[in-house]
């Protein structure tokens, strides 16, 4: 019985190509079932047509989707994705009305007895001698297929066309069956050219046989990678002549529980899936139902788009761990928050709005002070050596701005929008905020020297006219007592010792009492203007911030976010 792969023809090959005995074809050229005409003669019609909209609108966002990656992953990341997209739009342009199906199994399965039963007639060889099919063998039930074996580059020595009229014609009308080598061939070019193809075929046909249908290789290098084809996956369980009573029956079952281990869908209860049958290429049972399953399969025209879509699915789940976010990845407002009032932490904001307050008190205090204490703080200040010279501004600290602060700062702000992001997305946001922060001490350093500097004399209120005249007014009160009662005590004055004695204590008492008045009410104003200073100080760190870093963060969390909903529409499932 022929198996999988079967066959090498009768030729040879020399060293690294593979050649087919053309003896055998001329033997069999004469046979009436076949045509005569050279298959590589056959014009291509290129009756190709659109996609469906869904997969049309799936494909679009894979481009798009590695349009927006191409400067965030490596080409090779990207390649396989580009992959899908190039054999999309080459199955676009070949026949929509034909489809490829190969016939894929191990060394003797049986797969080439099978492809001559599906044909009615033998085209591939087979026989003991392994492996029989050295080379793809495509029989083609209709025209219009020769741009899709050019594809498969299969030579037109290799393609054949059964006679019309033959049984089961009309069915089978679109049908391009393939034959491969066996896929666990000690020859490597054998095993290539199975995965070659495989990568190009509409649909696929595993023969597996009682003895080998749970070999590793199989399972774990086809089947299992490919459990998402499963649509356009027919596993067929050859050779059960061989197998007595309801042992046929169990090796199914045992076939299907492997195959569900392995992730496929099995198409039962009217499912989508992958289709298993049991059947005996050589005795011819169970071969009916196969074919009638590929007539209806082939009359759908459906099953390069189900390929494609696929391999669609495939290449979104490989990229999913680059696109897919642990959590709601972003840059929340309260991270926002946590960045400027570091920020303003790093230019002292709070500290110069506790010396602007303290400035505004001040200078209260000398316009609304009795002219005594300013005085005594002026004598102060002419005692103390070099007190009388202007004094520069204290520093509000001794570095404006704490590099280190403002570095942590970045650090935190890039952490806290980066997590849970991909890999790639993750370090696009940290080198955006790294890059950002270039400069930013620097920056932040001319904003604390610009808005830090306390003013010279800061704005008053409308009442302190009143309150220096008060002042005044008491201090009058106090010089006019004071030459009252001196005239009084050198005799130039009568003597009235009550009037002159309750004036210097009216403006004695008076001008405490007003100066304390003025500090009262000094310190609301003092107050806001102090918090005016430390919030426009704060709100230029802010914006500086936000330009340099929190933008350029935002920016590539956008561009993640379109990437994202990119990956949505490229693995959605509403297609099916």
């Amino acid at each position: 019985m022929g198996g999988p792969g079967d066959g090498s023809g009768g030729g040879s090959a020399g060293p690294g190509e593979v050649r087919w005995d053309d003896g055998l074809i001329a033997r069999r050229a004469a046979e009436p079932s076949f045509d005569d005409a050279t298959p590589a003669e056959e014009p291509h019609v290129p009756i190709g047509g659109p996609y469906a909209a869904p997969l049309r609108t799936r494909l679009e966002a894979l481009r798009e989707l590695i349009g927006l990656s191409r400067t965030r992953l490596d080409g090779r990341t990207l390649a396989e994705a580009g992959r899908v997209l190039d054999e999309a739009a080459a199955r676009q342009r070949l026949s929509s009305q034909h489809t490829v199906i190969a016939i894929a199994g191990a060394t003797g399965s049986g797969k080439s007895t099978l492809f001559n039963a599906l044909a009615g007639v033998p085209i591939s060889e087979t026989g003991l001698r392994r492996p029989t099919t050295s080379a793809p063998i495509a029989l083609s039930w209709s025209e219009g297929a020769a741009g899709l074996l050019d594809r498969l580059a299969i030579p037109g020595r290799l393609r054949r066309r059964p006679l019309a009229g033959g049984s089961g014609d009309e069915a089978m009308q679109g049908l391009v069956l393939v034959d491969l080598p066996d896929h666990d061939s000690a020859l490597t070019v054998h095993r290539e050219q199975v995965d070659r193809v495989l990568a190009l075929v509409d649909a696929v046909v595993w023969v597996v046989d009682p003895e080998k249908y749970a070999d590793a290789a199989l399972h774990e290098r086809y089947l299992r990678p490919l459990a998402g084809h499963a649509e356009v996956t027919f596993v067929v369980l050859n050779q059960i002549d061989r197998l007595p009573g309801e042992a046929a029956d169990q090796v199914l079952d045992d076939l299907r529980r492997l195959l569900d281990e392995d992730g496929i869908a099995l198409g039962e209860h009217g499912e989508p899936g992958a289709t298993v049958l049991a059947l005996s290429a050589l005795t011819g049972e169970g071969v009916g139902d196969l074919r009638d399953l590929l007539g209806r399969f082939v009359q759908e025209r459906t099953a390069a788009a189900r390929r494609i879509s696929a391999d669609v699915d495939a290449a979104a789940a490989r990229l999913r761990p680059l696109y897919v976010a642990e959590g709601r990845p972003g840059l929340g407002e309260r991270a926002r928050e946590d960045f400027n009032a570091r920020l303003a932490g790093a230019v002292g904001a709070t500290a110069v709005g506790e010396e602007a307050e303290r400035q505004w008190r001040r200078n209260a205090g000398r316009a609304c002070g009795t002219p005594w204490l300013r005085l005594w703080r002026w004598y102060e200040r002419v005692r103390t050596p070099g007190g009388g010279l202007p004094q520069p501004p204290e520093p509000v600290e001794k570095e404006l701005t704490a590099r280190q602060r403002v570095e942590q700062a970045v650090r935190i702000v890039a952490d806290d929008a980066a997590h849970g992001l991909p890999a790639p997305w993750s370090q696009a946001v940290r080198e955006a905020a790294v890059r950002g922060a270039e400069g930013l001490p620097e920056a932040l350093d001319e904003l604390a020297v610009e808005l830090g500097t306390p003013q010279a004399r800061p704005p008053r209120p409308t009442w302190w006219p009143v309150a220096v005249l008060a002042q005044a007014a008491m201090t009058l009160l106090q010089i006019y007592g004071g030459l009252w009662l001196t005239g009084q005590i050198i005799g130039v004055l009568d003597p009235m010792l009550v009037p002159p004695v309750l004036l210097m204590l009216g403006g004695i008492i008076g001008g405490p009492l007003v100066e304390w008045a003025c500090a009262a009410a000094a310190k609301g104003p003092a107050r806001r203007y102090g918090q005016d200073a430390e919030r426009r100080l704060k709100e230029a760190a802010a914006a500086c911030g936000r330009a340099r870093v929190l933008d350029p963060i935002a920016a590539e969390l956008m561009r993640y976010r379109e990437v994202r909903e990119q990956y949505v529409a490229v693995s959605g499932r509403s297609h099916r």
